[in-house]
């Protein structure tokens, strides 16, 4: 029960948003969000000064009830005694009634805006408790209204000027540095946040899935004839005869072991030697005519190579499956499987590396990029307008189709409170100042009884 300082002895539970003292039993009870509310410290203060008001409240209405008690002992007394009642006692009596009455009165007031009066049900009692669901709707409203408007938010941003702000700052010294730092941060922590096996997932579906899914074979011999049709194949083929000849060059000991291995046991050394000389100059006369006839036999029979495979890569079966038989044994390689676990991890460490130095290039090039933007805001007013003009349609495209999403936090949050937590905590940020209330109610009251009386007894003696 509530004591009659308003201090709460117990809790009453009525109403639809009781709290279960068990939440199994709750049946699933909709879970409960916990009040926010000042850091413990701050809160002991609170209470503190709050059960300080409310004893200086009710000394109040103590000291008017015992006024008015006293003033009745008097007259009582008095009367007994025959005696005359001194005229200020029904002064006093009066105002001290009156004082009572409104000490009362407003005592009732505030303790019924967070709880039921002495625990006792009493229509329009507990009203935070009660219409917490409903303040928090009036309050999304409000917000909506006065501070999500589309006109207000935008005559707000022109007034505060981002653009040249921002340009300003970041060319004061040390801003750069800072919002490089800042970026560094962000990016580690959120490369760091990334799981690896989803990383990885996300690259083979992005890189290794989409490679696999056309066929090879027919985009390669396109992209064949093409480069066939535009010339650029033949700089490959002069780099693959050049490298013929060159290799041509220095081949002479390979056939001289060869003829050696393969000639008649009983011929004579100088024979082989006589053979493997001839060989030799015919493979670099070979070689070197290759290289430099763009009409040699072996290099047009290379163009028509490179022709035919180019149609058999379009247009033959058994060539586009023999492509896409090496195209699954590539990617089914352990290399290939094992390959996006592997970038992501080099590549995430390196740049998570690269942001968290102040040294390194990415960071430096940040900071450099930040400071250089810094001055073209400032030295480019139509800059300044376009940066100004897209904060203004951001601001209204998020005003116009997401307010409402916004201020729907407010009323959801508001009602997952737990009613009875939310009004505690409402009369600990308020309920200091509204002891005054029964303050001067008493105080009020009492003038008011005293002038009432007073002019009574003017005009009716």
């Amino acid at each position: 029960m509530t004591t009659f300082a308003g201090q709460p002895g117990g809790v009453h539970r009525g109403g639809r948003h009781t709290k279960p003292e068990n939440d199994s039993a709750a049946g699933g009870a909709e879970h409960r969000l916990a009040v926010p509310g000042p850091s413990a410290e701050v809160e002991a203060q609170k209470r503190a000064q709050l059960r300080k008001n409310r004893a200086i409240a009710t000394a109040f209405l103590i000291v008017a009830a015992a006024v008015y008690f006293a003033c009745r002992w008097v007259e009582t007394s008095h009367a007994s005694a025959g005696e005359a009642i001194p005229g200020w006692v029904a002064y006093v009596r009066a105002a001290s009634e009156a004082g009572m009455v409104g000490a009362l009165a407003d005592w009732f007031a505030v303790v019924a805006l967070f709880r039921h009066p002495l625990g006792i049900p009493i229509p329009h009692t507990a009203i935070v408790r009660r219409k917490k669901d409903q303040v928090g709707e009036s309050l999304a409203q409000f917000v909506g209204d006065n501070f999500l408007n589309p006109t207000l938010i935008v005559d707000k941003v022109r007034k505060a000027q981002v653009p040249e702000r921002v340009g300003q700052w970041l060319v004061e010294p040390g801003n750069a540095d800072k919002v490089s730092a800042e970026v560094g941060r962000f990016v580690g922590n959120a490369l760091e946040a990334v799981n690896p096996d989803d990383a990885a997932a996300v690259l083979k579906t992005a890189v290794i899935d989409e490679v696999a899914g056309p066929e090879w074979g027919p985009p390669t011999g396109r992209v064949l004839e093409q480069l066939i049709a535009e010339g650029r194949t033949e700089p490959i083929v002069q780099q693959m005869a050049d490298w013929l000849h060159r290799k041509s060059l220095t081949s002479q000991p390979l056939i001289d072991r060869m003829v050696g291995e393969r000639a008649p046991s009983w011929a004579p050394s100088f024979v082989n030697d006589l053979i493997g000389d001839k060989v030799y100059r015919e493979v670099v006369d070979w070689t070197w005519n290759v290289a430099h006839d763009p009409n040699h036999d072996a290099r047009l029979a290379l163009h028509r190579f490179l022709r035919k495979l180019a149609d058999d890569l379009q247009n033959d079966q058994v060539t586009i499956d023999k492509v896409e038989d090496l195209k699954n044994d590539i990617l089914t390689s352990a290399a290939v499987t094992a390959a996006p676990a592997k970038i992501w991890e080099s590549t995430s460490t390196k740049l998570i590396e690269a942001a968290r130095d102040p040294e390194s290039l990415l960071r430096r090039k940040i900071a450099e990029t930040a400071a250089n933007y810094g001055q073209r805001v400032n030295a480019d007013p139509e800059l300044r307008r376009n940066i100004g003009d897209y904060l203004e349609k951001a601001v209204v495209f998020i005003s116009e189709n997401y307010s409402g999403e916004i201020t729907s936090i407010i009323s959801e949050t508001v009602e997952r409170w737990d009613a009875d937590e939310a009004a505690d905590k409402i009369e600990l940020m308020v309920g200091s100042d509204l002891q005054y209330i029964r303050i001067n109610g008493t105080v009020v009251g009492a003038l008011a009884g005293f002038a009432i009386y007073t002019l009574s007894t003017l005009i009716f003696g």
